[in-house]
């Protein structure tokens, strides 16, 4: 069956806050469940169409949003590469899951799938660079790694920090679980979960002691695209999300790793996702790679300098390796 061309609606795209290469574009893009989504994407700044080796799909984390890949397309785009990155149901401009837009929802995890097939509609239309690689980091490792599973059309994966596991002190599992299950029967589902913020990460914790990145400059940068763009603000998850979240990382862990190279970048000093799930996961994947990152934290490609040169050259090394 022959799909219908989508209507390439332009969409906003912040480049004041982007630092991306020069003539980045965002399109909105309406799922096949009827949601309203934000994808950008970027060409190599100064690099003939016939001269870009690809193009990388960034799956971005829970909170995260196109322009927040800007530098990362630049460091792409310096190793000849062209980007996409999407803002997921639920954040960033996309269409938001509850009337209180600050809280991160799904009604069920593999529905990100949706906005996965409408990202490849969009990126086949708009005839992007191939081949295609991906780049998912966080919540977005979840979604890329079942999109890899059901066919995702990409040569070859990068991972960082990638929630195949979510960090949960193991005394206060079994209690997310049956909150989770419970949840809806009580009418708390749509709750923002215990210990999370209403406001952003970064806007309510000081650089000082943050979980994310080690370098003060990249921590400063997303707090000022948040100053500067509010609209783009996403809180803690909801319970109901948690749960969600809990399950598809469950679901995940039963399924067999994919036929595909892979590098997965893990920062030495992290602290969000469960490390041991990400070390089963590459130990169980033939042909992938596990980088531990000294010196780094959840946000790897947020990282200083050296850190982000050594992550670059090591994920375009791989993509190099099977563009043919």
């Amino acid at each position: 069956m022959e799909t219908r061309p989508m209507d390439l609606t332009p969409a906003p795209y912040f480049r004041d806050i982007a630092d991306g290469p020069e003539g980045g574009e965002a399109h909105w893009v309406t799922t096949k469940d009827g949601l309203r989504i934000r994808v950008g994407h970027w060409l190599p700044d100064g690099l003939p169409r016939e001269a870009i080796k690809g193009t990388v799909l960034i799956f971005p984390g829970r909170t995260e949003y196109i322009e927040k890949y800007g530098p990362a397309a630049i460091d792409l785009g310096r190793r000849g590469f062209a980007t996409l990155a999407v803002d997921w149901r639920g954040q960033g401009l996309a269409d938001r899951m509850l009337d209180d837009r600050r809280l991160g929802h799904v009604q069920h995890f593999p529905d990100f799938q949706q906005d996965v097939a409408a990202v490849v509609q969009l990126a086949q239309q708009l005839d992007l660079p191939k081949p295609w690689f991906l780049l998912a980091h966080s919540m977005g490792g979840a979604i890329g790694l079942r999109a890899l599973i059901e066919g995702l059309p990409v040569k070859t994966c990068a991972f960082t920090g990638p929630m195949w596991g979510i960090q949960i002190p193991a005394a206060m599992r079994p209690v997310a679980r049956i909150l989770g299950a419970l949840a809806p029967h009580l009418g708390f589902s749509a709750m923002r979960a215990p210990t999370t913020t209403k406001g952003h990460y970064v806007q309510s914790a000081p650089y000082e002691g943050n979980t994310l990145t080690n370098d003060a400059d990249m921590y400063r940068f997303m707090q000022e695209q948040l100053e500067a763009q509010p609209d783009l603000t996403l809180g803690g998850p909801t319970v109901h999300w948690l749960s969600e979240g809990l399950q598809e990382c469950a679901a995940l862990a039963q399924r067999p790793s994919p036929a595909l190279p892979c590098i997965t970048f893990l920062g030495s000093d992290e602290q969000i996702v469960n490390t041991d799930a990400i070390k089963d996961r590459m130990q169980r994947w033939p042909g992938g790679e596990l980088d531990l990152v000294q010196g780094a934290q959840h946000e790897v490609v947020m990282e200083g300098p050296a850190i982000r040169q050594h992550t670059f050259d090591r994920m375009c090394a791989l993509f190099d390796q099977y563009r043919g």
